[in-house]
């Protein structure tokens, strides 16, 4: 009799390990681009009663070694906090068997996002930040900024972290986090900007990074647009950058170019490409002539399921989890 795994947000920590990760969303980035996977566009559940909404992410990839499915099912409420004490962004990750459908588990897909997100910034900085980059900075010090640093310390050799938040008490945790591993500070907008790599990921609606800020090689993570009217980079830093995104569809309806592009500032002529396409070799990416480069993620669904694949191998392997007959198969 076979059981669904029930894995919680420690589990989902325990069992996904970054270097892994990266590598998994590298491969879902190449099936996506190569004709490898099904990613139905991301689905809106609207519910202006409850200042809230729901979003489901469906996908199927096959990585040729492995082939994974699943479903996440994740929601915005903003006014969670005060009134239920409840976070404001919750996530559920049913991962499914591609061959018979059965469901394998149940994860927290809270702690998948993160992950999968901070993993997806890695293989872009791969691909498109200076072979010598050794400084990083970061715009927004809440939860993502960890995974931000994390993974992208993976593939390049990070030693000075500038952290920059209006938030003090933020920015006092994230410095305590890592004060041992890399020589960090909190500093300005300005003063990330200048590092080799820069990741936003605020929630902000009105550009808060001018172009004369940023560095002349820098290679920015744009992660915090995910809606429509999110827009962290003036127009000029995407009009003046070799400008990757991970899916068009979703960057030009809820990611950092969704306010330029619909207002006619930027048109697909200044749309470099999508990651999978340098993935997988069709388009280079950062060359010598190359300056500011920008990667505008929205997260796919893709990359949900790869990392719902790596921590289920690894909970199987490890014992971890809750097993349970979700379809009473027992009484049959």
């Amino acid at each position: 009799m076979r059981k669904t795994l029930l894995l919680n947000k420690d589990d989902v920590h325990e069992n996904v390990q970054m270097p892994e990760l990266i590598s998994a969303i590298e491969d879902a980035f190449a099936a996506y681009e190569s004709g490898d996977a099904q990613m139905p566009p991301k689905s809106y559940i609207d519910l202006p009663q409850y200042n809230g909404d729901f979003r489901s992410m469906p996908a199927y990839l096959d990585a040729g070694d492995w082939d994974a499915a699943g479903i996440k099912w994740v929601n915005v409420h903003p006014d969670n906090g005060d009134k239920f004490d409840l976070p404001t962004v919750m996530g559920t990750m049913i991962y499914s068997d591609p061959e018979n459908a059965f469901p394998l588990a149940l994860l927290d897909g809270t702690e998948l996002t993160m992950l999968r997100t901070g993993a997806a910034a890695a293989v872009a900085t791969d691909y498109l930040a200076v072979e010598d980059a050794s400084s990083m900075g970061i715009i927004g010090a809440g939860v993502q900024s960890y995974t931000q640093l994390r993974a992208i310390s993976e593939v390049r050799d990070i030693e000075e972290v500038v952290i920059s938040d209006l938030d003090e008490e933020r920015v006092a945790d994230f410095i305590d986090a890592f004060e041992g591993e890399f020589d960090i500070r909190a500093g300005s907008i300005e003063e990330a900007a200048q590092c080799d790599v820069l990741s936003t990921v605020t929630p902000v609606e009105s550009p808060i990074v001018p172009r004369d800020a940023v560095g002349d090689n820098t290679h920015i993570n744009a992660m915090g647009a995910d809606a429509e009217g999110k827009h962290e980079l003036a127009d000029e830093v995407l009009l003046d950058a070799k400008l990757v995104i991970d899916d068009h569809a979703q960057t030009t309806h809820s990611g950092e170019i969704n306010v330029p592009y619909h207002e006619g500032v930027l048109s697909d002529d200044d749309i470099y490409g999508a990651i999978g396409e340098i993935v997988v070799g069709s388009k280079d990416g950062r060359t010598e002539d190359d300056g500011i480069t920008v990667f505008d993620s929205t997260g796919l669904a893709i990359q949900d399921v790869a990392a719902a694949h790596v921590a289920y191998e690894h909970a199987i392997e490890n014992d971890n989890g809750y097993a349970f007959d979700l379809l009473g198969l027992a009484d049959e």
